[in-house]
């Protein structure tokens, strides 16, 4: 069986911060309220997502690499992971404000929960007038602060917010306290890793279970990087047809291409699979004289084996991310 681009059927998770965006904004299909997260692409057990369409319709991340090995993630990505697909990839709506929370190193997480950790990035695609970002801290404290603060219900006060706009982009490592504000729409290129620490979540009960979610400070107070840092969003560059860099480190890669005509794609020289986020317009991926369409909202994954694609859109844009 060959291997072709590939579009997974969304799972999409309730949350107490979740809205209509994804329905209203991405067009998502599903009749349940307070949907806060379409997960696009995930090898998180039990949360697999299966290809949509084609020849493997049905197959599953991990079913796919057990076939395919590095010809489906790339012969490196197969080496470092094995059977487990390393990136999860989501489209999150907010219309509450999300925790105040924190992710675990690598290490922290293998130890605790033999998981990977989480770094992480978001890209806005939609926010509303005066909506904001939580990301770090603007005061210099040390954990004794820190703790006083919890137990004050002062932890805002002494953190980054950050007013948003489309195109805002920023990188969230294990460490860095986050929290989405109410009235932002975004993608999230993550590790495969569904471990969050709950420090803080506004005192509000979740009407599906009557009560407040759990918090997890015995576990993020030894986690948390308290560096005062002086600016937080990425600045990156957006010419036109070509990859322009947003973020790029240990974890993933992740380009913005600001599409207005055809664009030529070889990729003999990265040694991954490739993901691609529409996060504006539409874009048509041509491969072996196939066409497969992308709207604002979809993903569609190249196997590290397709080298030389083609990408056709007018004013659009698409997150370009490997490993």
């Amino acid at each position: 069986m060959k291997l072709y681009p590939l579009q997974f059927t969304p799972l999409f998770k309730y949350r107490i911060w979740g809205g209509e965006k994804l329905k209203t904004e991405l067009n998502k299909a599903y009749k349940e309220k307070n949907i806060g997260e379409s997960w696009e692409i995930s090898d998180v057990s039990g949360d697999e997502t299966v290809v949509a369409e084609g020849a493997l319709k049905g197959h599953s991340l991990r079913d796919l690499i057990k076939e395919f090995k590095g010809e489906f993630v790339g012969n490196a990505v197969y080496e470092k992971f094995g059977e487990e697909f390393p990136l999860l990839i989501k489209f999150i709506d907010a219309k509450t404000p999300l925790s105040i929370q924190v992710h675990p190193s690598n290490k922290v997480a293998k130890e605790r929960h033999n998981s990977f950790g989480k770094n992480e990035m978001w890209y806005v695609m939609q926010a509303n007038k005066d909506a904001e970002l939580i990301i770090g801290f603007d005061k210099k404290i040390n954990t004794d602060d820190y703790k006083t603060h919890l137990k004050n219900n002062t932890i805002l006060n002494v953190m980054h917010h950050e007013t948003v706009q489309k195109g805002d982009t920023f990188y969230i490592p294990t460490g860095r306290v986050h929290a989405i504000g109410a009235g932002v729409l975004l993608a999230e290129i993550q590790q495969t890793s569904n471990i969050t620490y709950r420090i803080y979540d506004y005192d509000r009960v979740d009407s599906k279970i009557g009560e407040k979610r759990e918090l997890h400070n015995d576990l993020a107070i030894d986690v948390i990087d308290y560096e005062v840092h002086s600016n937080y969003k990425t600045n990156y560059s957006l010419d036109k047809n070509i990859s322009n860099t947003l973020v790029h480190s240990p974890y993933f890669r992740t380009n913005i291409l600001d599409i207005n005509s055809r664009v030529e794609k070889d990729y003999s020289s990265i040694d991954s699979f490739i993901i691609y986020m529409c996060v504006e317009g539409t874009v048509v991926v041509v491969s072996e004289g196939e066409t497969y369409t992308i709207n604002k909202g979809e993903t569609l994954l190249l196997p590290a084996s397709i080298n030389n694609v083609q990408l056709k859109a007018v004013n659009t844009k698409v997150l370009e991310v490997y490993f």
